[in-house]
């Protein structure tokens, strides 16, 4: 039988940011290294899971489009357990807990259980990657509306996603990459331009961050053409088109 602590433990549901350990609060730092178990998915940096001291209990619950170490509902039970034992668990997460991070999921699980969690807010994948390949999301010139989408889930078909790009917007993509052709399909099937700009970000703030960029018309060709792989992000809109020429990795690249 489980031994249960009399007072639950807390969870911390911790925002990694998009890679780089600077780009961490404080607060995340602080709870990192002071760590005794650090839950973490694989989307986190292993310079971050370096800073938890000797002794710290790791447990990775990597997810890929082909792999999951564990389901999601095993991921919560994973967490109230623990804290019911007495165990205070980091719960860390690429990006922000609440951005595509189903960070929500985690937290209703616990309060359901009876267990005290908290969320320490990180730089979101979509903030910190833009800033690194310094493209506004938003732009007087070019942009007023921001849409985050995750470009992988269940019926991305037959989503409306009408009016989310266009002249005076942004839209980020989440896990697009696999899916990068019937985004592509399907955002000029709604009406957006074919030579509308695309920026792919790649391992956004790390040391091989690249920044591939084309028209719309060429998003799938241009992930295929140069391996793009998750982590990556995808922009599309003016904004996408404004960079600075000692960022680029790639010149704009037209697809014929």
């Amino acid at each position: 039988m489980q031994n249960l602590s009399p007072t639950p433990a807390k969870v911390w549901l911790v925002g990694a940011g998009p890679g780089d350990p600077d780009l961490l609060t404080l607060r995340a730092a602080r709870l990192v290294m002071n760590a005794k178990l650090i839950v973490h998915d694989g989307l986190v940096d292993p310079a971050i899971l370096a800073m938890a001291r000797a002794g710290t209990r790791l447990i990775s619950v990597a997810k890929s489009r082909a792999r999951h170490t564990m389901k999601q509902d095993d991921i919560n039970a994973l967490l109230v357990r623990e804290a019911l034992a007495g165990n205070e668990v980091v719960r860390l997460k690429g990006g922000d807990p609440f951005v595509f991070g189903r960070g929500g999921e985690e937290a209703e699980a616990c309060r359901a259980a009876g267990v005290p969690v908290e969320v320490v807010p990180g730089i979101s994948a979509a903030m910190g990657a833009a800033a690194a390949a310094q493209i506004p999301l938003t732009h007087r010139d070019a942009a007023s509306i921001v849409t985050f989408v995750a470009g992988q889930c269940k019926g991305l078909a037959e989503q409306d996603w009408a009016g989310l790009a266009g002249k005076g917007r942004t839209l980020v993509i989440y896990m697009g990459v696999a899916t990068a052709e019937a985004i592509a399909e399907k955002l000029i099937a709604d009406g957006l331009a074919p030579d509308v700009p695309v920026a792919v970000i790649e391992n956004a703030t790390r040391t091989d961050m690249r920044v591939l960029r084309g028209p719309l018309a060429g998003l799938a060709a241009l992930v295929e053409r140069h391996k793009v792989k998750s982590p990556a992000l995808i922009v599309i809109g003016d904004v996408a088109a404004r960079e600075d020429n000692a960022l680029r990795e790639v010149a704009l690249e037209v697809v014929k």
